[in-house]
């Protein structure tokens, strides 16, 4: 897992996934969902468990993810993917009114609402983190600093080995401009992308 490529997080694939509910719900199962979804949920929650798919099999080969990974310095190059994972989504919370017509508070609200009105459909871990973004706010407190910072360290307690996740948020902001940089030339692109899989 430490050296997985970079993808998006929560926020950026419930957004992606467009306005259709199931196509929303899939997009943020894709983390939780490993090997062929449950042939009994929707077909528009698969679909958008594919797209999830898809996005980050994009976002790993895409030179401007890459470029922004290699801005890291050992030791935390190697856990680049993951930090770029959290802070791309940082990015997007910050400014998110630039990427979504609606406010970000309300889209962060409707996207838990949405788990709440299906938890039926939910995995047990699907199910444990619909109540951490509950208790959180999540995912519109990604854009404060100091809840990233929390979550980076919660991803580095789960890791097996040693790792410097939960102090690399002075590393992250230190390149604050190039990672914009990077991340602004980047998600009108994957937007694109992602139009192109949505009914």
């Amino acid at each position: 897992m430490p050296a997985a490529g970079a993808h998006v997080n929560h926020l950026a694939h419930a957004l992606l996934a467009g306005a259709d509910e199931g196509w929303r719900l899939g997009g943020v199962l894709g983390d939780f969902v490993r090997g062929a979804p449950d042939p009994a949920l929707p077909a528009s929650v698969r679909q958008g468990i594919a797209l999830h798919r898809a996005i980050d099999g994009y976002t790993d080969r895409h030179p401007e993810v890459l470029a922004a990974r290699a801005l890291f310095e050992p030791p935390y190059r190697r856990y680049a993917g993951i930090a770029l994972d959290m802070w791309f989504d940082h990015c997007l919370a910050r400014d998110f009114g630039r990427w979504s017509p609606l406010p970000l508070a309300a889209f962060s609200t409707g996207l838990r609402e949405l788990l709440h009105q299906q938890d039926a459909l939910l995995p047990d871990t699907a199910r444990r983190f619909a109540r951490y973004m509950q208790a959180n706010d999540l995912p519109a407190a990604y854009a404060d600093p100091a809840v990233l910072e929390r979550a980076l360290a919660g991803i580095g307690q789960r890791l097996k080995r040693d790792n410097p996740l939960g102090g690399m948020l002075p590393a992250l902001q230190a390149l604050d401009e190039p990672l914009q940089q990077r991340f602004e030339a980047f998600f009108p692109q994957l937007q694109r992308f992602a139009s192109t899989w949505r009914p």
